[in-house]
This record gives structure tokens, C-alpha cells and sequence, in this order.
């Protein structure tokens, strides 16, 4: 693994789904744990390539669903690496969905999700730190070390 700190870009996935009958239910809608499956393996694609290494869903953070996905759109995942820690990193997955006959997209899901990177020993293992270059992406690792922040002080509140 790679100790060098690594901008965000560099493990920034775009992911498309065409949704399939398969994916939806009986209103023709996607079935919401397919969506959290895409988000899921989207948000893991990009924590592996920061960290080089095999990573593990630790948390999902919130999972906001915002409209419904309808067969026969396309739908498209973006993640972005938000915030790192030692051996954790908070993933962000915005879920935009078009209409191919009328060229619309809405966007339908956002998501954070913690991933932690796995040594070949099976066991968490340190993370590359991330080099910031934009004031967006500044902005979301402040709010990604709060949310940290908030996920442990609510650990210890859940876990006395």
C-alpha cells in the first residue's frame, strides 16, 4: 500500500445501471435494496482505489431515497472519497436517474457510507491521507469529521 496521500479525484467512480424489469416491483419502481446495492458497490469501488487495498462496508451513515427510479431509465452513481481516517474512509454516493425518452434526470438517492480497508492479515489497516484541492471538497471532509464524530459519540451513548 501506498503511504502518499492521494487526491479525490483519483478514486472518483461514475457508475450507470440500466434498470432492468428484474430491478423493479409491482408499481415498475426499483426496488429500494437495489439501489442500496448499487450505492453500496459503487461507494466500495471507490474506497478501494484510495486505499489499494480489499475494504469492508462498515456503516451506512443515511440513506436518503428522494423519487422513484422507473424501468427503462438510466440510472447513474457517483462517488467521491469525503473524509479519511486512520483506517476508515466516509464515502459519499449521489444517485441521479434519467428518463431517456424526455432527457430528464432527477436526482433520486444520496448516501454516506464508511468503508474500512482491510490488511492481508483479514484486520483494519491505515489509509492514505487526502489531499483536499477544492473548497468543495474541503467543505465535505469538514462535514465528513463530523459525522465521524457524531457516529462515535452515538456509539458511546448506544454502548455504555
Amino acid at each position: 500500500m501506498q503511504d502518499a496521500s492521494k487526491p479525490v479525484a483519483r478514486s472518483q467512480v461514475i457508475m450507470t445501471q440500466l434498470v432492468l424489469p428484474t430491478h423493479t416491483n409491482a408499481l415498475d419502481t426499483v426496488f429500494g435494496g437495489t439501489v442500496m446495492s448499487w450505492i453500496d458497490i459503487c461507494g466500495a469501488i471507490a474506497a478501494q482505489r484510495h486505499s489499494g487495498r480489499e475494504v469492508v462496508t462498515a456503516s451506512i451513515d443515511k440513506l436518503d431515497f428522494i423519487a422513484p427510479i422507473r424501468r427503462g431509465w438510466v440510472v447513474n452513481l457517483k462517488a467521491s472519497v469525503n473524509f479519511v481516517s486512520n483506517t476508515s474512509m466516509e464515502i459519499g454516493v449521489r444517485v441521479d436517474a434519467e428518463n431517456p425518452k424526455t432527457g430528464e434526470i432527477f436526482h433520486t438517492a444520496s448516501s454516506y457510507l464508511t468503508f474500512v480497508a482491510l490488511g492481508s492479515d483479514g484486520r483494519a489497516t491505515k489509509v492514505p491521507g487526502l489531499v483536499l484541492e477544492t473548497d468543495t471538497e474541503k467543505r465535505r471532509f469538514e462535514a465528513g469529521r463530523k459525522r465521524r464524530e457524531q457516529r462515535i459519540q452515538q456509539r458511546k451513548l448506544d454502548n455504555p
